[in-house]
């Protein structure tokens, strides 16, 4: 149901135009979908969502707009797949997960909903090739036979 709500929500919300509204002046509201990292911890997220965390070291990065550009352009896959997308463009504020994970620039990392870090790129990645990448996951292939068995 939560997804559902969630999905609902994204479909009527202009996110392209709010995501980059908010990662062009660091404006206080985000859509649920995309938050910003300092505002949660990975522990939060264990075995319910799946962090997509987009580092960059200025709002105004290329590669962060055009990462942000991707996901607000196809938001539907990423809340299928329970992802929650934690932005981090401020390398000066003492942010747990910049100390934990040690991005240099821009820097895309997937956790899995277990904690472990599946995905590490220097580069922008569409939503197609991150949504593959989690269907390949163990946790995933579960979510998915558990899903065919109850329909």
């Amino acid at each position: 149901m939560r997804i559902l709500i969630s999905l609902f929500l994204l479909l009527f919300a202009p996110l392209p135009a709010i995501a980059q509204d908010a990662a062009a002046s660091d404006e206080p509201y985000i859509p649920a979908l995309i938050r910003k990292a300092g505002e949660s911890q990975l522990n939060d997220f264990l075995w319910q969502y799946r962090p997509l965390i987009v580092f960059a070291d200025s709002a105004s990065d290329p590669r962060f707009i055009r990462q942000m550009e991707f996901i607000t352009d196809r938001p539907e896959p990423l809340a299928a797949r329970d992802v929650v997308v934690l932005t981090d463009t401020d390398p000066a504020a003492s942010n747990p997960l910049r100390t934990q994970l040690r991005p240099r620039g821009f820097m895309l990392v997937l956790i899995g909903k277990d904690g472990e870090k599946y995905l590490r790129k220097p580069f922008p990645w569409d939503v197609r090739e991150i949504t593959r990448t989690i269907d390949k996951l163990p946790t995933r292939q579960r979510e998915m036979r558990e899903q065919q068995g109850g329909s």
